[in-house]
């Protein structure tokens, strides 16, 4: 998940999701001796994706260990899963105020210099003359934007940090927009409204579902919850850390990188089991998920077959949650899997004609995931444009650089998702290459040369081969399986098929004969063995 973030280096620099470029430009300022980079954020505060999803009950669905940065552990975490309120406002760092983490750890690499709230970014172009980006940049903050509502930028490099998931996902349902109630989507969650004793449904049953509706359910009066089709759910097993093991990672650092690599081996023994079909851990799962979800309806067998997917386990996100099955069986809370027909001004009607009123609507409906940067114009060398690049599918070399658009690099971009850990350990490895491909422009440009950096095409289109051949014989690939990490046509456009280990090992070293090199500075480049930027995955930088 990310917020609207872009970052922009060389003359300046831009990004969209904080845990993506907090990273990128503390490595920014740990690789390369470049401090002229704007970020670009639209919202108001730092927090992306946490900052953005404020509803009831929103946690984090990976280990603690795993989802913070290696560089930045933090030794005092207060349950196995955090909440949300603790992964933006808690930190690591015993010089930073002990009631904050991804903002503290902004403050704490001096980021807060280089950003500009309420920015968003509307068109970039290449200029292959001068060899530089020309963004254009509105200015969304009322009170900004009585200033200046627009202007541009230029930049020698473009990294877009947007990610995957920051674009709310609203159900092409009829009547939608006549409904006379409150209706909010869990991205855009609103306080505001006392939830007191209220008629609530909730259309949706995946990883915000499960977090929202057992909250939801302690206030309302009733409670209704929209299935399109069921999940697979183990149980979270969340508890609080205990003092004595706070203790032993803040005082004894060893402890703390041992475990972050004891848990990276655990997290990689779990990729057979989402990946492979045959997996025997992967039945072993399967049955324990099954057993999970019967023994809590021991007296509501009928519940046994709608709550038990068709598809194997895998080829969906895993929901891992402790009181979503026991918020199911209370008895204001009911399961309705009946197909949607229409959204009235009342409430909700069913395909049979049955309706049911509400006094909220609850859109827990995910977000836009394949239609990476589908809002914001992007035109690379020659005015081709990304959308043009991508209409046979959405690809990118490494997940990180694309064919066209010299100088540019995504952070957790297509292919690049992890299904069964997290994705940090993914998007450290992507900062690690760009802060290098980055380097070298700059270098070149100290020496008053002008440096572009683009992936082959012929190397584009043969990661991308070798990735789809080895998505197309795993899970995420069966055929009854629908899930958004596919595109429309079948093609998995967000996943990548290995272990993230694997992945790491992969962007360990920048292979300049896998670019095309343009400018005064191509010299230096053109037989340049690679450059090897090691792997983040465990041990402390």
């Amino acid at each position: 998940m990310a917020s609207d973030t872009f970052q922009r280096i060389g003359n300046r620099d831009f990004t969209r999701s904080t845990v993506a470029f907090a990273w990128r430009s503390i490595d920014l300022i740990r690789r390369t001796p470049t401090r002229n980079f704007v970020i670009l954020v639209k919202g108001n505060a730092v927090g992306g994706t946490w900052s953005d999803n404020r509803y009831p009950g929103c946690a984090c669905d990976a280990w603690r260990g795993l989802y913070s940065f290696s560089f930045e552990q933090r030794p005092d975490w207060t349950r196995k899963y955090p909440g949300q309120e603790e992964l933006l406002v808690m930190a690591p760092h015993n010089d930073i105020p002990q009631d904050e983490y991804l903002t503290g750890v902004a403050e704490n690499y001096g980021l807060y210099r280089y950003i500009r709230f309420s920015s968003t970014v509307k068109e970039a172009r290449w200029d292959g003359h001068y060899l530089q980006w020309k963004v254009k940049v509105a200015v969304v903050g009322a009170k900004e934007s009585e200033y200046q509502d627009e202007y541009e930028l230029t930049t020698d490099f473009l990294v877009s940090a947007v990610g995957q998931l920051n674009e709310p996902s609203y159900p092409n349902i009829p009547g939608l927009e006549s409904f006379s109630g409150e209706m909010m989507h869990s991205a855009r969650w609103d306080w505001r409204y006392d939830f007191q004793d209220k008629r609530i449904g909730v259309i949706g049953n995946g990883a915000t579902a499960v977090q929202v509706i057992p909250e939801l359910a302690k206030t309302a009066s009733n409670l209704t919850v929209y299935q399109r089709t069921p999940n697979w759910i183990i149980a979270r097993n969340d508890r609080t850390v205990s003092a004595l093991h706070k203790f032993l990672l803040s005082y004894i650092p060893p402890v703390q990188w041992c475990k972050r690599a004891l848990l990276m081996q655990l997290t990689e023994c779990f990729h057979d089991a989402a990946m492979n079909r045959d997996s025997k851990l992967g039945q072993k799962i399967l049955c324990w998920a099954q057993s999970n979800m019967k023994s809590q309806f021991t007296d509501k067998p009928e519940l046994w077959e709608v709550l038990t997917p068709g598809y194997p386990i895998g080829c969906k996100r895993l929901l891992a949650t402790d009181d979503y099955f026991p918020a199911l069986n209370a008895e204001h809370v009911d399961l309705e899997t009946r197909q949607i027909r229409q959204v009235t001004s009342t409430g909700i009607q069913t395909e049979d004609g049955a309706q049911r009123d509400f006094d909220l609507i609850v859109l827990a409906t995910g977000f836009c995931s394949v239609e990476f940067l589908h809002h914001v114009r992007i035109y690379g060398a020659n005015g081709c444009s990304l959308e043009s690049i991508w209409k046979e599918g959405v690809t990118a070399y490494c997940g990180v650089t694309v064919e066209s658009p010299p100088n540019f690099g995504m952070l957790y971009g297509p292919n690049t998702n992890l299904g069964y850990t997290s994705v940090i350990l993914m998007i450290e490895a992507q900062s690690r290459c760009l802060s290098t491909l980055v380097g070298a422009v700059i270098q070149a440009k100290q020496k008053g040369q002008k440096l572009a950096l683009q992936p082959r095409s012929d190397v584009v289109r043969e990661y991308d081969d070798r990735i789809q051949e080895r998505l197309a014989r795993i899970k995420f690939a069966d055929l009854g399986c629908r899930s958004w990490y596919k595109a429309d046509d079948g093609r998995i456009t967000n996943n990548w098929p290995g272990m993230a280990l694997e992945y790491q090992k992969e962007m360990s070293q920048v292979r300049w004969t896998d670019y095309h090199v343009q400018g005064s500075g191509q010299a230096a480049l053109q037989k340049r063995k690679p450059t090897y930027i090691g792997c983040p995955w465990a041990m402390p930088p």
